[in-house]
């Protein structure tokens, strides 16, 4: 099984944290965030990643070497100064996680869930893992209806999490779902995933699931500080009993 790890964004709103180091490479409790992910990842069986980047990009290599250090092999997808976005990104990585359904994760939030949960063939073309929503997203994203089933639009709405499970076929029809504009017309192209979701949950091709447990969107230093002193805290706990 293979996974991509969105880590390409700019880290503007972490600055000037970011100003030399990327977000995913922040640490929070001892470890790097991107290596919670690439954890959780090898314990369900992945052997292959994607690390999509951007910012920064030269670090990556650097402090993650090849991943065999998790029983990864890591392939290092650079977007060049431009971040491709999610859709762009997901598009452009298609190339080396195959054909096969593939976990993408966020490089930037934390999240206590086991990726075992995860459907290792979802029923459509995605399955999302939603939380409740933060005070910084108190509107939620996406409504999850009796059925699993993710609806764009209902009157309780939860949280994206930033971690799925996919199928390529979501990508399938991209063009036709995100129009001729702008970005589409580079190569390779530049677009959200977000459009490509909602196209595909309003054919009722995208389930989901809700996780009570921890979560955190890693965008400012400030829940950066709470998470890694909550963190830094049970680590220490663990290791004095």
């Amino acid at each position: 099984m293979k996974a991509l790890v969105f880590a390409a964004g700019l880290g503007e709103r972490m600055r000037p944290l970011t100003e030399s180091t990327p977000k995913p490479l922040l640490s929070v409790g001892g470890k790097r965030l991107i290596e919670w992910h690439l954890e959780k990842l090898a314990a369900v069986g992945v052997d292959g990643v994607v690390v999509n980047t951007s910012w920064l990009a030269d670090q990556f290599p650097q402090v993650l070497g090849n991943g065999s250090r998790w029983g990864l092999h890591i392939h290092y997808a650079y977007e060049g100064s431009t971040p491709l976005e999610t859709g762009g990104g997901m598009c452009n990585a298609l190339q080396w996680l195959g054909d096969a359904p593939f976990i993408a994760v966020n490089g930037d939030i934390w999240c206590d869930v086991n990726f075992a949960s995860l459907p290792r063939e979802p029923e459509g073309d995605a399955h999302l893992l939603l939380v409740d929503n933060p005070v910084h997203n108190p509107r939620g994203d996406f409504a999850l209806g009796n059925d699993d089933h993710v609806h764009s639009g209902g009157d309780t709405r939860l949280t994206f999490s930033g971690i799925g499970m996919y199928r390529a076929s979501l990508l399938t029809d991209w063009r036709a779902v995100i129009g001729d504009v702008a970005g589409t017309k580079l190569t390779p192209p530049r677009f959200k995933l977000a459009p490509l979701l909602r196209a595909a949950m309003a054919r009722g091709a995208v389930t989901g699931a809700h996780h009570r447990g921890r979560w955190t969107d890693v965008g400012t230093p400030e829940r950066l500080q709470l998470l890694d002193e909550a963190l830094t805290t049970e680590v220490q706990a663990v290791s004095s009993n």
